[in-house]
């Protein structure tokens, strides 16, 4: 347990001291406050009252720029794009460990293969968490100066909306976090777990989907596929008709999602800590 502690609080200052750590996550804010806050207010603020504004009526979006809505509206981006960089961080942290020769260093100091693996997992996790609040911080935060700014309501949402809004997130981001981390294991760098991970996210489980479309025996499959169950978890969330953000679903049911999202952690995790203890460094 000491070894377990010890390597994750290395690790924590590793990643806080790698620019690729905070371009990442960065990017992700950037990005979350960008497509639902920014491009939502400039359709909204420029649409005819008559029309519809970003496929729904202007009084629906203005709604969901609102402090209650931001446990819907900032889960909606990490399903595909925010999981996508999640993935990207994940690959790194592992698979740079090849690239650079520091897993070597860090196997033959004292720490066993599993403290320092689980260190890894643990600084993610924590990673994760970290982001997730601060995203939910910051959107609401954005959310109540458009509220005051439209004279609208600044009520936030129910305690227990907030608590699902923010495990939601975690269980989506921190799936993909550590889908990246086994295949930066599996790949032995970051370049090749990264495009590896890409495809996966944003090519390969879109055409499974629409494939099990037409030859149903694979719908059991493609039902449980990573991506789906974080899209429909999601999805889940959504409280408004209308077109949805490419990556949310609504094919499993919340509980079904997290079960999913819940077994697919544990296997990664497991995954990558079991692949390196096995596996030879060179």
């Amino acid at each position: 347990m000491r070894d377990l502690v010890a390597c994750t609080r290395a690790e924590l200052l590793r990643l806080r001291k790698w620019p690729a750590f905070w371009i990442v996550l960065g990017t992700w804010i950037l990005l979350n406050l960008t497509f639902a806050y920014l491009f939502n207010y400039l359709a909204y603020t420029t649409g005819d009252s008559s029309r519809m504004s970003n496929g729904q009526p202007r009084e629906v979006l203005l709604r969901q720029m609102l402090p209650a809505a931001v446990p819907e509206v900032f889960t909606q981006g990490m399903a595909m794009f925010g999981g996508a960089l999640m993935l990207v961080l994940g690959a790194l942290a592992v698979g740079s460990g090849y690239g650079w020769g520091t897993w070597k260093t860090v196997l033959t100091q004292g720490p066993s293969r599993a403290a320092a693996l689980g260190g890894v997992v643990l600084s993610l996790a924590v990673t994760v968490v970290a982001l997730v609040l601060v995203a939910f911080v910051a959107d609401t935060g954005v959310a109540a100066l458009i509220g005051a700014t439209r004279d609208q309501s600044l009520a936030l949402p129910s305690a227990g909306r907030v608590l699902l809004g923010i495990v939601s997130g975690s269980a989506i981001l921190g799936m993909w976090t550590l889908a990246g981390a086994l295949i930066g294991a599996i790949a032995r760098g970051p370049a090749l777990a990264v495009g590896l991970g890409l495809v996966w996210v944003l090519v390969v489980e879109n055409l499974l989907r629409g494939v099990a479309g037409i030859f149903t025996p694979i719908r059991a499959l493609t039902d449980h596929l990573p991506g789906t169950a974080a899209g429909s978890l999601a999805g889940s969330l959504r409280t408004t008709t209308g077109p949805a953000t490419p990556g949310v679903l609504d094919i499993l049911t919340r509980g079904e999602s997290l079960i999913v999202l819940a077994i697919y952690l544990a296997l990664f995790a497991a995954g990558t800590i079991w692949l390196v203890r096995r596996r030879d460094m060179i």
